[in-house]
């Protein structure tokens, strides 16, 4: 028999255990009776602490908000240069998504239905704080003239985004999420080519071992 735990304690389990659900199957076979069971409560217990199934992965994608963000934003302070700022900010959430791969699956399984949800509304938050976060270290790359003359940030910041969910994808795909770590150093220096000012490109040349 389980020992009686505070709501938010519980709380944090059952979105724990969600995103471990998650990882393993289609969110959409993750049950609240399979919650339960991963936790060591009764399935009526679940409702006690979340008011329904779509209210815990709504508390998945606001932790993964919080994880996240908390995360790139401690590895764009820790570059002094805001193209090394960008490079660590990739790996940080490659870093996130290899330690969580239950995040991507959960949205992706999301954004499979064509109606507005909550849940939806939750992820562009996510989104919109990421790209307002990737805006303001372009615009300190632009500032710094290390852009392409003319370069556009919006574009700039959709293609660093989309760059990683390729990765995400493929690596799902596979089966092997762990492999994008190894293949995200690239996948950046090709992101860094297409958007650097030709003095950036030549000096990131000079600087990368043979």
């Amino acid at each position: 028999m389980s020992t009686k735990q505070p709501t938010h304690t519980r709380q944090a389990e059952l979105v724990a255990a969600a995103l471990a659900l998650a990882a393993e199957r289609s969110p959409a076979e993750v049950t609240t009776a399979a919650l339960a069971q991963a936790v060591g409560i009764t399935q009526g217990a679940v409702f006690r602490h979340f008011e329904s199934k779509e209210a815990i992965w709504l508390a998945v994608i606001d932790f993964a908000h919080q994880d996240l963000l908390a995360r790139l934003q401690a590895a764009a302070a820790a570059q002094a240069l805001p193209l090394a700022a960008l490079r660590a900010v990739f790996m940080a959430h490659v870093d996130f998504v290899v330690e969580q791969p239950g995040v991507p699956r959960v949205i992706f399984q999301e954004l499979q239905h064509p109606e507005d949800t909550p849940l939806k509304a939750r992820v562009r938050g996510l989104m919109q704080a990421y790209r307002s976060l990737l805006t303001g270290l372009l615009q300190r790359a632009q500032a710094a003239q290390l852009l392409a003359p003319g370069a556009d940030l919006q574009a700039a910041a959709v293609l660093f985004i989309g760059s990683v969910q390729g990765l995400v994808m493929q690596s799902l795909l596979s089966g092997q999420v762990g492999a994008m770590r190894q293949m995200a150093p690239a996948v950046f220096d090709l992101f860094q080519q297409a958007i650097a000012a030709p003095t950036a490109k030549a000096r990131r040349t000079q600087e990368t071992p043979a």
